[in-house]
């Protein structure tokens, strides 16, 4: 019996440690066995020292940070402040695999797999078959970081934003990612490959981009945050990135149906009888136009940052015991059916606000001592601060709305400072200004939105030049102070690529290719600015074309209207590049005087040269059918400025002529 009880004992110790061992394999490193287990996320040792995180966000989106030895990852301005969407990962299946040299991680859509020896990683399809990326480098300076990944021969990217108006694809070229007045209004350090990678830099610094131009087979990026931050997505193409990379970054919303008509702002030295009488000249030449808005020149003190700005009282007396009048200047243009606008600048210190919204304390500074045995000076009581624009407890957009309650509709916020560096300023959220640079135009753009919406239950319309990672979600926005040339296109197509819609420049009114483009935008809007932009005083001839492309536009707005809101689901442009639409027809790639407004109207300006791709194409102006893949000299009519199409099979719903009072019926 005793023997029996023995051997039973020795069975369960065996059977114990068998059990024992087999939970070590299957969960712990021990040597070089592995350990699987169901995770979103991955962090440890990586190579040299240095620490890696994964974390998926879904099964075809993965953020990679790596932090350097003795180093803390971090978040950026974007997560802190909610640029980028916190997606929920809590239902995703992730498999990993670690030993001590190397770890995988895999879903269905994509495997990652690290070298802890050499610090390469490598992303593949599910398969393992199709390489979307591999990075074969990571270094640490003392005030940047840098990443580098090889590159396949025929690989090339699209994306970066507005930092160039030359390209859209960038093999051999560098992109210098940061806000700078008219070089570079809107860079996104976002890119797509053609392998079907996206990758978003995270980051509000400075990052410049190298690809392939110092080393033909490698390209990288230098960023002055000094971290490793970056998301990979990958998809079947364009669409697929586009709609993940606004997922990720933000939707745009859908403005209100006015926004779609023709703008027009006034002189700068308008004053309110000049502002009247353009909105009055505008119905009686039967120009339909939706919107009168005003420069500058409009303030009593002309570009006042501060929150105490008062309407001009010589070139708009408005009596103080009527500020909000029906027969004020302002209230006789609305009369007439036109939305109204303002044009601003600022140099508000917007992080407050961004850490009220996030329940963050703000440090004050020490409680002042005073001794009650001496006399106190009112004068030195209070703390002195080097902002003297800002009220730290009072957002932005409170001094804006007794301008609202006079009938403004929405405001131009003007790139002013916004492009400006500030490099001795120390930001309210502790941020010195390489890190808040970039960010500030997002805080901006969203706190208008916001402001405006909370205030008023309305649709707002925000108007900025400015933009970063983002901005798409709150912004529409205008190609700054370029005018309506050429080149301005190449500034909407790439920023149409990091998934903007809402986009238009200054038109070009003494030029009949200039009006072709101009009407033919997501929006559109004549800035008389410093001139005389009014289509009445261009001659007969311009005058007959600007009637005849206003009254087209407003009949397109059912047209635009439908795929602006498409925009809004899908992250898909209104103005699309010809090489997102045919990715695979290298012909399309390096095309930068044509473009797709919605899906099936195809504008060439600038250039009688136009480039068909596959399908059938239909001249507007003249019903001529022309067979796609080719090229062709082509021509318009004498009273028409540029080369119009229409998609085989494309649908153009059009409406009547009309402004917003008729709309709004």
């Amino acid at each position: 019996m005793t023997g029996q009880l023995k051997q039973r004992r020795t069975n369960y110790i065996i059977w114990g440690m068998i059990f024992i061992l087999g939970l070590i394999i299957s969960r712990e490193v021990i040597g070089n066995t592995v350990r699987e287990k169901p995770s979103a996320m991955l962090e440890r040792e990586f190579c040299k020292g240095t620490s890696i995180r994964l974390k998926f966000l879904k099964e075809n989106i993965v953020r990679i940070q790596i932090s350097p030895q003795g180093g803390k990852f971090s978040e950026s301005g974007l997560n802190r402040y909610g640029f980028i969407q916190d997606l929920n990962a809590n239902n995703l299946d992730v498999k990993i695999t670690e030993s001590k040299n190397n770890f995988s991680a895999e879903t269905s859509q994509l495997k990652i797999k690290g070298n802890n020896l050499t610090g390469e990683i490598v992303i593949t399809d599910a398969s393992g078959k199709k390489t979307f990326l591999k990075q074969v480098a990571a270094n640490f300076q003392e005030k940047s970081s840098n990443v580098v990944f090889n590159a396949e021969k025929e690989e090339d990217w699209i994306g970066f934003g507005d930092q160039s108006r030359k390209r859209l694809y960038h093999r051999g070229y560098m992109a210098d990612c940061y806000v700078t007045n008219v070089r570079s209004y809107i860079p996104v350090p976002f890119f797509m490959s053609t392998l079907g990678t996206g990758i978003l830099v995270n980051t509000t610094y400075r990052v410049v981009f190298d690809m392939c131009k110092t080393n033909p087979d490698n390209y990288s990026w230098v960023d002055e945050s000094g971290n490793i931050d970056y998301y990979v997505m990958v998809g079947e193409g364009y669409p697929e990135l586009l709609d993940l990379y606004t997922e990720l970054t933000g939707k745009p919303k859908l403005p209100p149906q006015w926004a779609f008509g023709l703008w027009y702002i006034c002189r700068t030295q308008a004053n309110d009888y000049e502002a009247v009488n353009d909105a009055l000249n505008f119905r009686r030449e039967e120009i339909p136009c939706d919107v009168i808005g005003l420069e500058p020149g409009w303030m009593e003190k002309n570009y006042d940052y501060s929150i105490n700005k008062m309407w001009s009282n010589q070139r708009f007396p408005i009596p103080g015991y009527a500020f909000r009048g029906p027969d004020n200047f302002f209230s006789a243009i609305k009369r007439m059916g036109f939305k109204f606008e303002l044009w601003l600048c600022n140099d508000y210190d917007l992080s407050y606000e961004e850490e009220r919204r996030i329940k963050k304390k703000i440090e004050s500074g020490p409680n002042q001592v005073i001794h009650h045995e001496v006399e106190v000076d009112e004068h030195m009581s209070r703390p002195t601060y080097m902002d003297q624009i800002t009220k730290k407890d009072e957002p932005w957009f409170e001094h804006l709305k007794k301008f609202v309650d006079q009938g403004v509709d929405f405001f131009k916020q003007d790139g002013a400072k916004q492009a400006t560096e500030h490099p001795d300023r120390l930001w309210g959220n502790g941020m010195k200004d390489d890190e808040m640079h970039n960010l500030y135009p997002l805080m901006y753009a969203r706190q208008m939105y916001e402001g405006f919406e909370t205030y008023t239950n309305r649709r707002p319309v925000i108007f900025t030049p400015c933009g970063w990672t983002g901005f798409q979600a709150w912004a529409g926005t205008w190609t700054g102070d370029t005018g309506g040339g050429l080149a301005t296109l190449g500034a909407m197509l790439n920023t149409s690529i990091v998934g903007h819609s809402w986009s238009t420049n200054d038109m070009e009114v003494t030029r009949k290719e200039g009006i072709h483009f101009g009407y033919l935008q997501p929006w559109s809007q004549i800035n008389s600015w410093n001139y005389f932009r009014m289509p009445w005083v261009q001659g007969k001839e311009l005058l007959t074309m600007h009637k005849f492309y206003a009254q087209f536009r407003s009949r397109l707005i059912p047209y635009l209207y439908s795929w602006a809101n498409i925009s809004t689901k899908t992250g898909w442009p209104v103005m699309v590049p010809l090489t997102l639409e045919f990715p695979n027809d290298k012909n399309c790639r390096d095309n930068l005087h044509q473009y797709l407004l919605g899906r099936d109207l195809m504008v060439g300006i600038y250039n009688k040269n136009i480039y068909f791709p596959s399908g059938k194409w239909k001249d507007y102006w003249t019903g001529e059918v022309i067979e796609g893949d080719q090229d062709k000299a082509v021509s318009w009519p004498d009273d028409r400025g540029g080369a119009l199409y229409v998609r085989s099979g494309g649908i153009i719903p059009m409406g009547l002529v009309m402004h917003t009072e008729e709309k709004n019926r």
